[in-house]
């Protein structure tokens, strides 16, 4: 298996032991969750449809990186400090992916998140050599 770190300066770099994506054996691309934070101003939203459509950039920006998009999304994870806010996460959520063709993904409420921001999404796609 091949093993190669992915790395954008047009999303935020990792705060610990970590890379921002990983693409293995040139065709998985796992990315890290994302938190709402602007790579360019260190600036986060204040609400959750503002956090989550940085985030949706920052994937985007990794994606990209890797040579992938989000129609090679195959799973993702969001995280959510408050799960009342999972409606205006999912009106922002779905601008980024066709119902019909839509990845399969978990949502969760947790207790906190990093630098206290309300949304983190990670994600998985594959991309054909």
């Amino acid at each position: 298996m091949t093993r190669k770190v992915i790395r954008t300066n047009s999303a935020p770099a990792p705060v610990g032991p970590y890379n921002q994506a990983i693409a293995a054996s040139g065709q998985m691309i796992f990315v890290a969750g994302q938190i709402p934070l602007d790579a360019s101003s260190g600036i986060i939203g204040e609400d959750v449809a503002q956090q989550t459509t940085q985030v949706m950039a920052n994937v985007k920006a990794i994606l990209e990186a890797a040579g992938a998009t989000f129609q090679d999304v195959v799973k993702t994870t969001v995280f959510l400090s408050d799960m009342n806010n999972f409606a205006a996460m999912n009106a922002v959520y779905s601008q980024y992916f066709d119902e019909s063709t839509a990845p399969a993904r978990a949502c969760v409420e947790v207790s906190r998140l990093p630098k206290d921001v309300l949304v983190e999404i990670e994600c998985i796609a594959v991309i054909a050599n």
